[in-house]
């Protein structure tokens, strides 16, 4: 049977007519560790960070992995034995970043309500470098550092009013956004910064959105960045690094994003055009580094047929891969045993009491209940955004490693998600 080439191929693929991942069918991982379960390829990350390195190759650059996307803590320790550093946006994000054992000299801070708290964990631990995002938080850092007796480094995270074309929950780069600092008050701001002793400019940072699939919104925000290098370093205030941020998007539905190295043969044209080439430059991927490396096995509890819709019940939900419910988002949706029988039209919805709670609508399944599918594109945005609502467990994980699979996160039980919890007294 002929099937075509699946979001995350050539790592999520058909072999007679069986779903692998690489080297391993995922009826056996569901069999072995159960539904639903996210999987997700080793080789498929390192293969999505290599895509970067080729791109960056002979250039002053380090990859900063976004963790947000997913922050499991083996898949830290992947990137960070390949080299990379992180971008965080919580103490928790950088204590899982000690516990991964990533370098915290390539941490970059990012997010914009850093508590004093957070701020002087960073500076105590000695993290690469601030992301600011607000010019009040530049005079609270400041204070935080001249209370440790250290210069806090900083890049300040500059909006640069560029629509990203993407979904509007996950655009970050426009005047209306919260985030960054508005263009035309950079120069303003970097100013003030160099003038407070507790800090030390270090950099330049932006960044628009995520799942962008196109090449101009990049270039029309490296533009407009390097415009206001010229014109921070004209009034005094030298720029060390050019952070670009990320937002390359996967494959979901038929999208066809740019391949990093592509990507950025066309931005370090650019960059060399303006005279910026050996300028020390930081990147920050996430969804594409890890988006389409994953997985997420379900097995079809009911079939339910209805007048208007027919519903496919899973044991999946949307806390679970809460995507679809809070984007509207498409997630591939296939069979773990393709089969030969006639097709019907289902909703893939999942056990929670929702009317929100679907994984994919109006999808061509042949399927039984017992049956299991895949939700594909499960890697990014899925297990970290993912909630206990109903008082579900959340998911165990599986990391392929060529034909090993190994278990980096057990499944949750009932008694996990209310052992913080408190009766009152008798």
């Amino acid at each position: 049977m002929t099937q075509a080439l699946l979001p995350g191929h050539p790592h999520v693929l058909y072999r007679d007519d069986q779903l692998f991942v690489d080297q391993v069918p995922a009826a056996q991982l569901a069999e072995q560790f159960g539904t639903p379960l996210f999987v997700y390829s080793k080789a498929a990350m390192l293969d999505a960070l290599a895509a970067y390195q080729r791109g960056f190759a002979g250039r002053r650059a380090q990859i900063c992995y976004a963790m947000k996307a997913n922050s499991s803590l083996a898949i830290l320790q992947v990137f960070a034995q390949a080299g990379c550093g992180f971008d965080i946006v919580s103490a928790g994000e950088l204590a899982r970043v000690q516990a991964a054992g990533g370098d915290l000299s390539k941490v970059i801070f990012s997010g914009v309500g850093k508590t004093r708290a957070e701020m002087r964990q960073a500076l105590q631990l000695g993290i690469g470098c601030f992301n600011v995002e607000s010019e009040s938080e530049l005079e609270v850092l400041n204070e935080e550092a001249l209370s440790l007796q250290v210069q806090a480094p900083v890049s300040i995270r500059v909006n640069p009013n560029v629509d990203p074309k993407t979904h509007p929950y996950i655009s970050t780069g426009l005047k209306g956004n919260k985030f960054g600092v508005a263009h035309d008050r950079a120069v303003q701001t970097y100013q003030r910064a160099a003038g407070l002793p507790g800090l030390r400019v270090v950099g330049i940072d932006c960044h628009i959105g995520s799942q962008i699939t196109q090449v101009d919104p990049y270039l029309d925000a490296m533009d407009r960045i390097l415009d206001l290098v010229e014109a921070i370093e004209q009034a005094g205030v030298p720029i060390h690094h050019i952070d670009f941020g990320g937002g390359l998007g996967i494959n979901y539905n038929g999208d066809t994003p740019p391949e990093a190295d592509a990507l950025w043969a066309r931005l370090l044209a650019k960059l060399d055009a303006r005279g910026f080439g050996q300028r020390q430059l930081m990147i920050e991927p996430g969804r594409s580094l890890v988006g389409n490396a994953g997985i997420c096995l379900t097995e079809v509890l009911y079939l339910k047929p209805g007048e208007q819709k027919n519903f496919c019940i899973v044991d999946a939900a949307m806390n679970d891969l809460p995507r679809p419910a809070m984007y509207e988002a498409f997630h591939g949706i296939v069979p773990v045993q393709a089969s030969r029988a006639q097709a019907t039209l289902y909703d893939v919805v999942g056990p929670v009491c929702e009317s929100g709670d679907w994984i994919g609508r109006e999808r061509a399944l042949a399927v039984q209940p017992g049956d299991q599918l895949a939700v594909l594109s499960a890697g990014a945005y899925c297990m970290s955004m993912s909630s206990n609502y109903n008082t579900r467990g959340r998911l165990a994980e599986v990391l392929v490693d060529e034909a090993g699979a190994h278990l980096i996160r057990r499944r949750e039980t009932a008694q996990d998600t209310f052992a913080l919890e408190n009766l009152l007294p008798a």
